[in-house]
C-alpha cells in the first residue's frame, strides 16, 4: 500500500472524494509548503546575515532556490499526468511564469521596506521583523503561489497532451 493510499484510508470517505477530486491543487499546496520552508530558511539565512541590509535581495534569491525545486516537485509530482510540450519549452514556460511570480512575491516587501518605510530607524527592530515576515512570506506567497496556480495550469502543463511532442505519462488516479 502506497503512503498516499494510507493516509487516504484515514480521512472520512466525503473528504476522501474531496480530496481525489482536488488532488493537483493539494499535491501543488504540499509543494508550496516544502518549497515555502525552503524560501524562508534561506530568506532569513541571507537577511540575518550577509545580505542584512538588502532584503529584497535576500527574497529574490530565496524564492530563486525554491522556484528551482517547484519546478521538479510540480513537474514530477503535482501535474505529471499533464503536459504536452518538450521539456525545454516546459521549463521555459515554468521559468518565465515563475519569474513574474518572483516579482509579486516581492513586491509587498518592497512596498513594506520602501514605500512604507517599515524599517529601521523609522520602526522598531521587532515592527521591522514583523513587517517584513508578512510581506514577504505571507502576503507574497499568497499572491505570487495564486497567480503560479493559475499560469501553470493554463500555460506550463495544459491538460491537452499532443502525443508527438510528449511521452506517455503515468495516469494514476492520486499518487
Amino acid at each position: 500500500m502506497s503512503v498516499v493510499d494510507s493516509v487516504l484510508a484515514h480521512i472520512p470517505q466525503r473528504y476522501r472524494e474531496l480530496a481525489i477530486r482536488h488532488r493537483e491543487l493539494l499535491k501543488f499546496g504540499i509543494v508550496g509548503g516544502i518549497t515555502f520552508l525552503i524560501d524562508t530558511g534561506i530568506f532569513y539565512a541571507l537577511k540575518l546575515t550577509v545580505l542584512s541590509p538588502k532584503p529584497v535581495t535576500s527574497k529574490v534569491i530565496a524564492v530563486l532556490v525554491a522556484t528551482l525545486f517547484s519546478y521538479v516537485l510540480n513537474r514530477e509530482w503535482s501535474f505529471r499526468t499533464r503536459g504536452g510540450r518538450q521539456r525545454h519549452s516546459e521549463a521555459t514556460l515554468y521559468f518565465v511564469i515563475s519569474g513574474i511570480g518572483v516579482g509579486l512575491y516581492s513586491a509587498p516587501l518592497w512596498v513594506s521596506r520602501y514605500l512604507l518605510h517599515l524599517q529601521t530607524p523609522y520602526t522598531s527592530r521587532f515592527v521591522e521583523e514583523i513587517a517584513d515576515f508578512t510581506a514577504a512570506q505571507i502576503v507574497g506567497l499568497l499572491l505570487g503561489m495564486a497567480f503560479r496556480w493559475w499560469a501553470f495550469r493554463k500555460w506550463v502543463f495544459p491538460t491537452e497532451q499532443s502525443h508527438e511532442q510528449a511521452p506517455e505519462r503515468d495516469h494514476a488516479r492520486i499518487s
